[in-house]
Order: structure tokens, then C-alpha cells, then sequence
């Protein structure tokens, strides 16, 4: 196979993480906000994650020579604006958060756990995470209709670049609500100070609940688990590559616990985006490819160095703007899950069971709708398939 010149795989993964932390950081500074965290916390928390994930993802590509690349958990952040502020708040979060990286890596050390999480059906979790997606969805519609002049141009811009450059269309939705956000700065006459625009950490002392291991870890390590990590593996399957499980586990695990105390949620393998950096966009010479990753990586480190000053940005950002955004950036997932959830006929009235109680927002003692939709669901389902094996 021919030698192509190294200069294609770094530049496919510079692509693959900008494209990646630009459509969803706006999702994660939310998620991180709604479960308690401050604007220095939540601020503190991309920084961690973002620079979490691209140090796994130069660590496996280099440790394996594979163009494994590692993510946060988009699907997660999403959950957690769902979730709400849990018994115990942002510290409990904290906890949460260090819970998910333990059950992360223990799903490669012991084996009958990843059987668990494979023996959970795919129907079911992807209605739970749809309905969890449903209401950041919303935000494109409520955001017009609170804020048109400011949420119009994103959403026709996300639209050309949909038509035109679909792997692009999140991104410059972004670009296109910083320059709403610039001209709203000027017309205000607002300026942050340049203490915001600064790195800087915010450290956690994590506290441990029962509503927030129930209600965001559990949620969130089954979120992360199927529509990220086992996805990834998929598609990285389809690719040609083995993707090494234990090691990649224990390594995604171990960087969503040392990033917690900062305030990240959870990092994972790459699922939509790892085309990006091991498909052939990389380059011809497959052997080369991982070098798309340990690109992507840098990229992502540098890009968390910076992140505090795009989080103070969003934070100025005029009404229904950031809404807007976020909803267009998971649209596509949206789709994605209601699609899986409703493949299998015979599974559509628990899926729907479960899509509605995810949607519905509700906390039942201290614990989250996502919890409950697995559970109506799984129980749902376990009922009416019996009764037809009976009949």
C-alpha cells in the first residue's frame, strides 16, 4: 500500500477534534451547570474533561499505534441537564462523576459487568436517551421564539452548512452565535475582564449520595457505556480495527475520575467522530492513522487551555442563543436514537414507555427521570414479552 505523507493523518485529526469539542462544549457547560455547578465550576470542568480526553487519546494512539480516539460523553452532558441539582448538590455531582470513572474502568477489569451493560437492551437505553435529548432539542423552537433576531441566523447557517458541509454544521452554527454574542457584547457595552479569560481550576471535594450515584452515575455510566463506548467499538470494528477493550476502559475510566474533582463528567471512546481520525479521510497508509489521533489529542489539550474563555463567552450570550446551539448540535443524535429505539417492533411500546418518562423531567424520591425510564422500560418490556411467549 502506498506511503501517504504524514501531513494527511495530522490534519484529519486536528479536524476530528476541533469539529468534536466545537459542537457539544456548549452542551457540556450546560449539562455541568444544571447539576450545581457554578460558572467558575462548570468553566473548571470543560477544561478538565477536554484536556482528559485528549491526553487519553494520544495515550492509546501511541500505546497501541491504533487511531483510537477518546470523547466526552456528549449523550452524557445531555443527560445531566435533565437530571437537575441532586440531594447534596454540586459536590454529590462530584461524587457522581468519580462513581461513573470506577464503573467505567471495572467494566474492562471484570468481565461479567461489560456482559451486564451489553445485556441491556439497545431499544430501551437509546428511548432514554432520546427523551433525555428531547427537551435540549426544544431549545432550537424556544430559543426563536424568545430571541428571533439573535437565534435566526444560527439556525440558517446550520442549515446551509447541513445542505452544503454537513460535518460542519455544528461548528459554524457556533461561529455564527459567537458573532451574534460579539455584536450583542458591543451593542451593551458589556466587556468580561481578563481574569475570565484565563485558565484556571476550580477543585471539588466530592461527597457521595444516594440520589447522586442512583440518579446521575448509574444514568450516566449506562449512557456513556451505550451510546459511546460500545458504539465506538463498533465503529472502529467496521474500520478494520480491534479497538483493545480492557485497556481502553481502564484508561477512559481513570482519566473520567483524576478530571471529576475539577468538575468533568466522563470521558469515553469516540463514537461519531472516530470516522474522522480512522477512516479514510486519515490517509491511504493505514499504519499512519493513528497519528490523526495523537494530533486530534494535542489539539484538544490546547483547546482545554483555552476553554474558559469560550465558557465566559457563552455565559454572556444573549437569550436563546445557547439553547439554540446546543439543541442543533444534538439533533442529529436525537434522530440517531429515536431510530434505534423503534427499530425492533416488538420493543416499540417499551421504548415509547421509556422515551416519555425520560421526557417527562420527573424526580421521584431525589432520583431522575433517566433512572426511571430504564426502569419502566426494562420492566415494561419484561412483562410484555412474557404474556406473548404465553399466548
Amino acid at each position: 500500500m502506498p506511503r501517504g505523507p504524514w501531513t494527511t493523518p495530522v490534519a484529519a485529526g486536528i479536524v476530528s477534534g476541533l469539529v468534536g469539542f466545537t459542537s457539544a462544549f456548549v452542551v457540556v457547560l450546560q449539562g455541568l451547570a444544571a447539576v450545581g455547578a457554578s460558572p467558575d465550576e462548570a468553566a473548571s470542568g470543560l477544561l478538565a474533561v477536554t484536556i482528559a480526553m485528549g491526553v487519553a487519546s494520544i495515550v492509546m494512539a501511541v500505546a497501541t499505534r491504533l487511531p483510537i480516539t477518546v470523547a466526552w460523553s456528549t449523550p452524557g452532558a445531555a443527560l445531566l441537564v435533565g437530571t437537575g441539582v441532586v440531594d447534596g448538590g454540586w459536590p454529590a455531582a462530584v461524587g457522581a462523576f468519580l462513581v461513573t470513572g470506577v464503573l467505567v474502568a471495572l467494566t474492562g477489569l471484570v468481565p461479567w459487568l461489560g456482559r451486564a451493560i451489553a445485556a441491556i437492551p439497545t431499544s430501551i437505553a437509546q428511548a432514554m436517551l432520546a427523551g433525555v435529548l428531547l427537551q435540549l432539542c426544544l431549545g432550537v423552537v424556544t430559543g426563536l421564539a424568545a430571541n428571533p433576531l439573535a437565534v435566526a441566523p444560527v439556525v440558517v447557517v446550520w442549515i446551509a452548512a447541513s445542505r452544503l458541509a454537513p460535518r460542519f454544521a455544528a461548528p459554524l452554527a457556533f461561529a455564527t452565535a459567537a458573532i451574534v454574542i460579539a455584536i450583542h457584547l458591543g451593542a451593551t457595552g458589556v466587556a468580561p475582564a481578563a481574569s475570565e479569560l484565563t485558565p484556571h481550576v476550580a477543585i471539588t471535594t466530592p461527597t457521595f449520595t444516594v440520589a447522586g450515584i442512583v440518579g446521575i452515575a448509574l444514568p450516566l455510566f449506562l449512557v456513556t457505556m451505550a451510546s459511546q463506548n460500545v458504539p465506538g467499538v463498533a465503529v472502529m470494528r467496521g474500520l478494520g480495527y480491534t479497538v483493545p477493550w480492557r485497556p481502553t476502559m481502564v484508561v477512559t475510566g481513570a482519566g473520567t475520575m483524576l478530571a471529576a474533582p475539577l468538575g468533568g463528567h466522563a470521558i469515553n471512546l469516540a463514537a461519531i467522530s472516530a470516522a474522522l481520525a480512522a477512516g479514510p479521510d486519515a490517509g491511504e497508509d493505514r499504519s499512519r492513522r493513528w497519528l490523526a489521533s495523537v494530533s486530534s489529542g494535542t489539539l484538544l489539550v490546547v483547546l482545554g487551555i483555552g476553554s474558559s474563555a469560550l465558557a465566559t463567552l457563552v455565559g454572556l450570550a444573549p437569550v436563546g442563543v445557547v439553547a439554540a446551539v446546543a439543541g442543533l448540535a444534538l439533533l442529529g443524535t436525537l434522530a440517531s436514537s429515536l431510530h434505534a429505539a423503534l427499530d425492533d417492533a416488538a420493543d416499540r411500546i417499551p421504548a415509547v414507555a421509556a422515551f416519555a418518562v425520560a421526557a417527562s423531567g420527573i424526580a421521584i424520591a431525589g432520583v431522575s427521570a433517566a433512572f426511571w425510564a430504564l426502569v419502566v422500560g426494562i420492566l415494561l418490556r419484561a412483562v410484555l414479552r412474557g404474556w406473548r411467549r404465553a399466548g
